[in-house]
């Protein structure tokens, strides 16, 4: 790998990097011992007699910082190559040491990291990669740097950098999506939400923690309405976090919680926009689920009538689509002409709903009963 070659001291690197927390590069100034003893270092052709090379350097050198990073850097870049994997993992951690916010050796880590298919791993070097990227714009302006030189300084230095921040971003969530214990994978989450909390992945990861936080994994509403909360305050129009909400809000008992409920649902269903022709399967399941919420919220506020053609756009929407959801919106049809006397549109709505294997089965049976045993009483 080719070596940076800066005429600057790997002192004033160090001591730059601590000072304004800034990317680091590791700087070997050309014509010193360090550089030399490295140029000897990359004519050897033996793997195994330039690992042993590049110990010695570590030694010889090891008073100066870069250097030593420099050199834990390729060792760790040699083990990965050789197939030594977790030796690969530690020498690499011992360069990050000396150099923490050095996008390089984050993005190497990172991918040893995929290769042992260790997702906490990839969530350290991800998670520090990208607070180490954001800290670029939050650096202080040097002394004699107009705004707008310094402003011309900042983006180069992210331009310089976006490669690796975007590797690291995708190797992280891809991490969320693997990890299969529901604790580690939410802490991944908070992690990752910190570390990019402008990211593309947004709403899936949003989707990724409701799922987590929800019932049959973490069961944590106190924290699901928490991260809802947060990720609407940095996007007002992320759909999944308002599904989230007036999810949980058409069930609170609390006052107020229906309205608020309703008003998320029907914010849903303007952004979703499934009427439009290029609306996708997410688009259509989306604003399905929000309208059988709209008609349940409905429902609970007495307006029975109301919620009707809420429930039957809900139907048409999540047929095909999602038979859990679809089971529901059914149900909550039937209900509501059960309460309006309309008997046959009930019994006709439940007769679908029984037959959808899974949680709706059951009380959507139960319903149909009493649909039928009130059917009977009126002949």
């Amino acid at each position: 790998m080719n070596r940076p070659a800066r005429l600057v001291t790997g002192i004033v690197f160090l001591l730059s990097a601590i000072a304004y927390a800034q990317l680091d590069r590791i700087v070997i100034p050309a014509g010193t011992p360090e550089d030399i003893a490295l140029t000897e270092i990359g004519k050897e052709q033996d793997a195994q007699k330039k690992t042993a090379m590049y110990e010695d350097f570590l030694q010889k050198f090891s008073a100066n910082p870069a250097a030593v990073a420099y050199g834990n850097w390729q060792l760790s870049q040699a083990y990965q190559s050789a197939g030594d994997l977790n030796k690969a993992l530690e020498y690499g951690d011992k360069a990050l040491k000396g150099s923490p916010h050095n996008m390089d050796i984050l993005v190497s880590q990172a991918g040893i990291a995929q290769q042992l298919k260790n997702d906490g791993k990839i969530i350290e070097y991800s998670a520090l990669g990208g607070e180490a990227y954001n800290s670029i714009a939050k650096q202080p302006k040097a002394e004699g740097l107009s705004d707008q030189e310094f402003a011309a300084r900042v983006q180069e230095e992210k331009n310089s950098a976006k490669n690796s921040f975007d590797f690291l971003e995708a190797a992280s969530f891809n991490a969320i999506t693997d990890e299969k214990d529901p604790k580690a994978r939410m802490s991944h989450i908070e992690r990752y939400t910190a570390a990019f909390p402008e990211t593309k992945f947004g709403d899936q990861v949003a989707q990724y923690a409701m799922y987590t936080l929800g019932p049959g994994q973490l069961n944590d509403p106190t924290r699901l309405v928490a991260f809802g909360d947060k990720a609407l305050a940095a996007n007002p129009n992320s759909i999944p976090a308002l599904i989230l909400l007036s999810n949980f809000y058409v069930d609170d008992s609390k006052t107020g919680s229906v309205t608020k409920a309703a008003s998320y649902a029907q914010k849903v269903i303007e952004l979703a926009k499934a009427d439009a022709p290029d609306a996708d399967r997410s688009r259509k399941l989306s604003a399905g689920v929000a309208h059988s919420t709209l008609g349940y919220a409905l429902m609970k506020q007495d307006k029975t009538a109301a919620a009707v053609p809420q429930l039957k756009s809900a139907t048409e929407l999540l047929k095909g689509q999602d038979d859990t959801a679809y089971a529901a919106a059914l149900y909550r049809l039937g209900y509501a002409y059960a309460k309006l006397n309309k008997i046959s549109e009930a019994r006709e709505t439940l007769q679908e709903a029984v037959k959808i294997q899974g949680p709706i089965q059951q009380p959507a049976q139960e319903l149909l009963t009493k649909v039928n045993t009130a059917r009977a009483k009126a002949k």
